[in-house]
């Protein structure tokens, strides 16, 4: 009963909420937030693509320990990891089965899906530590200044700072059908007249939201091209302005060669003892 207290206690719309509003907002007050925006998808670039140029178990395995304490330091959401986690374990079910079907369930079939799983996983957690740890502001401008398109670029920033509102007007739409409607009173076999009813609902609720977000993305476009969106979009000297406080600085360059410094190490490692 206590486990099942706590994963309650984890998992309800209000957690996940004030998880993604933290999300939404940022972690101003954590390692990788300090960093130049710039210089964490530089990173998260060369992370993501050093797997695929080795089949070293060794390599992947020490990537994958560094990629978790890096995740440590960033503080990612318990939820986040959880799901994560859960993501892992049902891959890691599926290649099992896979292998006894397709594989005869050798290690021979099983160490090449598990090595492709490793390779995915340390990407996942990379993304989690670098985009959790941005604000959206941050990685938006950060992305206009690698000459991204500015309507994308906001669109990132945007996306970040709705999700919490999106999942709070569809939490309260679904509340308000609960309070209309009525249960089955005959709750059937295994109460799947019951589950019917919810999976009902839960599809129904999606009808206003989607028109809600209409009406909220329209208020949002005029409210933004009163102040002069469009033009301050495309305006080099409003872009200067924009970008101006984003510089490489010197705790930027330590970055960069401690984090390289430690790939290196960890491919010659790997390299030495290999798997």
């Amino acid at each position: 009963m206590e486990l099942t207290d706590k994963i309650k206690n984890v998992l309800n719309v209000q957690t996940i909420k004030l998880e993604l509003i933290k999300t939404a907002f940022g972690k101003p007050d954590v390692y990788l937030a300090n960093i130049d925006p710039r210089v964490l998808m530089f990173w998260y670039l060369t992370v993501s693509i050093l797997p695929w140029f080795t089949f070293n178990n060794t390599i992947l395995l020490f990537i994958i320990a560094y990629t978790a304490v890096l995740a440590v330091v960033s503080r990612v959401s318990p939820l986040i990891l959880t799901l994560l986690g859960i993501g892992i374990v049902t891959e890691l079910f599926t290649i099992v089965i896979v292998s006894l079907v397709f594989g005869g369930g050798t290690f021979e079939a099983i160490l090449p899906l598990l090595t492709f799983s490793m390779k995915l996983f340390i990407m996942s957690i990379a993304s989690v530590s670098v985009f959790a740890s941005m604000s959206p502001e941050r990685l938006s401008d950060g992305l206009l200044s690698l000459k991204v398109p500015a309507q994308f670029s906001f669109a990132v920033s945007y996306g970040y700072r709705m999700l919490p509102i999106l999942l709070d007007e569809y939490h309260q739409i679904f509340q308000s059908f609960r309070l209309r409607g009525k249960t089955p009173e005959n709750h059937g076999f295994l109460k799947w007249r019951i589950v019917y009813y919810y999976i009902l609902v839960v599809i129904k609720s999606f009808y206003p939201l989607m028109l809600n977000i209409a009406k909220r993305t329209r208020l949002t476009v005029e409210a933004l091209e009163v102040r002069g969106f469009s033009y301050s979009l495309h305006n080099p000297e409003a872009k200067r302005v924009k970008l101006s406080y984003l510089k490489v600085r010197t705790k930027d360059y330590l970055f960069i060669l401690t984090q390289l410094g430690i790939l290196l190490i960890i491919w010659w490692f790997g390299n030495t003892f290999p798997s």
